[in-house]
């Protein structure tokens, strides 16, 4: 994707604030390294904040940092607090880590995942307005204020900030509340911070504290109101989490079909962050994209189907009750019917296993036929093996192909054979036990069994 830095081009440093314990997660994971739609909180942000191209990064730990070193692995610079004394305390941890550098500064948080890349240009640009505030704070107005801290402005200029539990009954009638994100130049930033106090209710040192100290040096500061409250929405419990899953899913669905995807029972779809789907593509009820799906043009997904890490070209059918599992590739017009299960591995063009099928490590030549109940038999308890399949090689219904294995073009495998030498091209290979036949047998049997239940009544 292609990176805009902030229209100010001043150097900028992002500071993501993710030291809370998360208690209400009742988790043993670090809060935002919980998944939406296959993909941590944070790296959701992290993701938005890359198009902005930044110089700096860190990230504010407390509880759970050897997760968050661990789920990041150097792509931000690590802050402890501890203990943790508010957001203003939790701001000035990352001094250290942005020792040097002079530009401005976005304060985000962790668990406040989906702030779109524009709102926080918007926020730099007011930045550098021609009234040079000291401090840009992103507003948002929801349909139920609760206990948010409230904003006190007069077109765009903020008069007073107050937390909800130091407010007065006039401020909390103001409908402008604080997402507690913010834009301030570096120096600005950590000048201000050093002269917070915790002479409030809580006894902490709250980040908004240095837009009233702002205000009070004739600095001012501003505010610039985001129209979409889901953006700012902070994520702390389960429910939570499912609530912005379901958003999130909701807003990707409506994409799909305006790109052009027919989705039957759009709520029953559920996509990956990274899903990609072509034109024409048609998804029946109850599909679930794991992350890493790519799906060409005209492709039919049917009910019932689980698809992750898999790229499935044009023409593809596959299901009902398919899955096809990370390193699955389905090549032009090949086909994957009902309770087949593909993992690593390839059908090219016009191959097809319509039923009751597992094909794991395999290459699938072009137009093959896998019968019903065939298994690739890939893994030995300690090492896993190929299967390789030639072109409109035909494969007999529940054949065991017992890998490292290779089947010639135009081969046949029989029905109920069991597969462990190379077949050759245009070879037919048959694995079966002597059958025996003996005559009459069956009613002799059946005679005898109904005279001994009869004896026993």
């Amino acid at each position: 994707m292609t990176q805009h830095p902030p229209a100010s081009a001043a150097p900028l440093a992002v500071i993501v604030l993710a030291a809370g314990k998360g208690t209400r997660m009742k988790s043993d994971r670090h809060k935002v390294l919980h998944a939406i739609a296959g993909r941590p909180m944070l790296d959701h942000l992290l993701a938005s904040v890359a198009q902005l191209a930044p110089e700096r990064q860190v990230v504010v730990a407390g509880h759970g940092r050897d997760q968050l070193e661990k789920a990041l692995a150097g792509r931000a610079a690590i802050a402890l607090q501890e203990p943790q004394l508010g957001t203003g305390h939790a701001v000035q941890q990352a001094e250290a880590a942005l020792e040097g550098f002079a530009g401005d500064v976005l304060v985000l948080y962790g668990d406040v995942p989906f702030v779109k890349p524009d709102t926080m240009r918007a926020l730099l640009e007011r930045l550098h307005g021609d009234d040079q505030p000291a401090v840009v704070v992103l507003g948002f107005e929801p349909a139920d204020p609760l206990q948010y801290g409230r904003i006190v402005a007069v077109d765009g200029v903020i008069a007073r900030m107050v937390e909800y539990k130091d407010a007065t009954a006039a401020e909390r009638a103001s409908p402008l509340c604080n997402s507690g994100l913010l834009a301030a130049r570096c120096d600005d930033l950590f000048a201000l911070l050093a002269r917070v106090d915790n002479a409030n209710a809580q006894g902490e040192y709250y980040l908004p504290d240095i837009v009233n100290i702002a205000i009070a040096d004739g600095r001012g500061a501003a505010v610039i109101v985001t129209e979409d409250a889901d953006e700012v929405a902070g994520i702390n419990s389960r429910a939570e989490l499912a609530e912005a899953d379901a958003r999130w899913q909701h807003k990707r669905r409506l994409q799909a079909m305006a790109d052009g995807a027919t989705l039957r029972a759009p709520e029953t779809v559920w996509f990956a962050w990274d899903t990609v789907l072509g034109r024409d593509v048609t998804i029946e009820q109850n599909v679930i994209f794991g992350p890493g799906v790519t799906i060409a043009d005209n492709v039919e997904i049917r009910a019932f189907c689980h698809i992750e890490g898999a790229r499935i070209e044009s023409g593809v059918t596959v299901g009902p009750f398919a899955r096809l599992r990370p390193g699955a590739v389905l090549e032009e017009k090949s086909r994957i019917g009902n309770f087949v299960e593909v993992k690593n591995a390839t059908l090219h063009k016009g191959a097809k296993a319509n039923h009751l099928t597992y094909l794991g490590d395999a290459d699938i030549g072009a137009d093959a036929n896998i019968g019903a109940g065939t298994i690739t038999c890939n893994y030995d308890g300690y090492f896993k093996y190929r299967t390789v399949i030639g072109e409109r090689a035909f494969i007999g219904s529940n054949s065991a192909l017992i890998a490292p294995v290779r089947i010639g073009a135009d081969a046949i495998v029989a029905a109920g054979s069991a597969v462990s030498r190379d077949v050759s091209d245009g070879e037919l290979r048959l694995v079966r036990g002597e059958q025996l036949v003996k005559p009459g047998w069956a009613d002799s049997f059946h005679d005898a069994m109904k005279k001994k239940k009869a004896e026993r009544k």
